[in-house]
């Protein structure tokens, strides 16, 4: 018997069991679509992340209050009250921190905003006329706000594109009015969207004058503390030296001697990069892993479903072996029908992986893109478990004496 004719018998065996064997491929078919949609969700959350950590802006240093260790407490980053303007406008010292091109301080707290009978709730962040630049920002109507703007404390604002819609609807927001915490503030302008991470909607906030902010709005004894300082360095080549300079001079102002001690934590993007990738990989693995179960209960199955052919077929071997055939063509029958059921599971998971591809961004807010080279290597995987767990029956079944398979039931 030549290959295209095991390969028929085996086709045409699982074709008269069409049930059993559509319930067999079920496991291989669920975990090779949960290894597609896994590694798709993972690549496009990466994708995600790094579209986010970009359009923070280019060349950007984030200074953070709170110190990894003060004195025997070790504090929270970013829950302390460590940095204010002062620090801001000191990093902007072209003697002290020549590889610093922009510093944009960020004071921030969620408020009600209300506009004609619309009323929203987001954050409003209080900066300077450098935010734009530094953030990578662009306006879609109307102006920022000025320098004379920050250090009259003027009331003006400018919006967030999802700010803007849930507060003005269709109309035109510039010039209007909004109310932030009672306080009427004019509009501006309106940003461009900037798109969302798991933790931050750029889209959603208003921006104002951070003297305004402070003094105005927020109130309270922590009023002139600043919730981070954007620095953008001069160009990429000066990154290093700019955390240096920033560093220093912080550590100058604070009137630190041991940088260990630091009250506050200077982040670039990379190290941002570096972190949520770390995240995104742990998490892919974990969920590789639980794929990884499927595809092994999967071939099990495949393994006990060949057994129980075997049994069921035993007259059957042994005619056939009465006939002449060898115990290898008995052996290559039986892995041609676990093959086939392999990758018959790797196709229908194949194609269930993609029509999962195009539902979930459909129903929740996370990408998936589709890796071929996952879809391919998770098609071979399906066909080499058919194999691997074919073996034991089909070795069973090339064992089996002719006589003996003859004299059953």
């Amino acid at each position: 018997m030549n290959w295209l004719e095991t390969l028929r018998t085996g086709a045409g065996a699982i074709v008269s069991h069409r049930l059993r064997s559509i319930l067999t491929v079920l496991g291989i078919l669920i975990g090779i679509a949960a290894v597609i949609l896994t590694v798709g969700l993972g690549e496009g959350a990466q994708a995600k992340v790094n579209s986010a950590i970009q359009a923070l802006g280019t060349n950007l240093l984030v200074v953070s209050p709170g110190s990894t260790t003060t004195g025997a407490v070790r504090g929270g980053l970013g829950s302390s009250n460590t940095l204010t303007l002062t620090d801001a406008n000191a990093l902007q010292s072209h003697l002290d921190a020549p590889d610093v091109a922009a510093v944009a301080p960020t004071a921030q707290r969620t408020m009600s905003m209300t506009a004609r009978s619309a009323s929203w709730t987001a954050p409003v962040v209080g900066t300077t006329t450098s935010y734009l630049g530094v953030r990578n920002r662009q306006l879609a109507e109307g102006s920022f706000f000025s320098s004379s703007d920050v250090s009259n404390q003027n009331q003006v604002a400018v919006l967030g594109p999802t700010t803007a819609t849930n507060l003005f609807g269709f109309a035109d927001p510039v010039g209007q009015t909004v109310n932030i915490n009672g306080v009427p503030f004019r509009v501006s302008g309106v940003m461009t969207s900037a798109g969302s991470s798991s933790s931050t909607n750029q889209d959603d906030m208003a921006v104002v004058p951070v003297t305004t902010a402070q003094n105005q709005l927020f109130g309270g004894s922590t009023r002139n503390s600043v919730s981070s300082i954007f620095l953008e360095a001069t160009n990429k080549d000066t990154l290093s030296a700019a955390y240096q300079e920033a560093n220093s001079l912080l550590l100058g102002t604070h009137q630190i001697t041991n940088p260990t001690q630091a009250d506050f934590t200077i982040t670039t993007q990379s190290s941002i990069l570096s972190t949520a990738t770390s995240v995104d990989k742990t998490l892919t693995v974990l969920l590789a892993g639980i794929a990884a179960i499927s595809l092994l209960v999967g071939g099990i199955g495949v393994m006990n479903i060949m057994l129980v052919s075997v049994t069921e077929r035993v007259r059957e071997i042994g005619l056939r072996k009465a006939l002449g055939a060898t115990p290898g063509v008995i052996r290559a029958q039986f892995l041609v029908e676990a093959s086939i059921l392999g990758v018959a599971g790797g196709v229908g998971g194949v194609v269930l992986g993609v029509i999962g591809a195009e539902v979930i961004p459909q129903v929740t807010s996370n990408a998936v893109s589709i890796s071929v080279l996952a879809t391919v290597g998770a098609v071979i995987v399906a066909a080499g478990i058919g194999v691997v767990f074919g073996v034991y029956p089909a070795s069973r079944a090339a064992r089996l004496s002719p006589i003996d398979a003859l004299r059953s039931e």
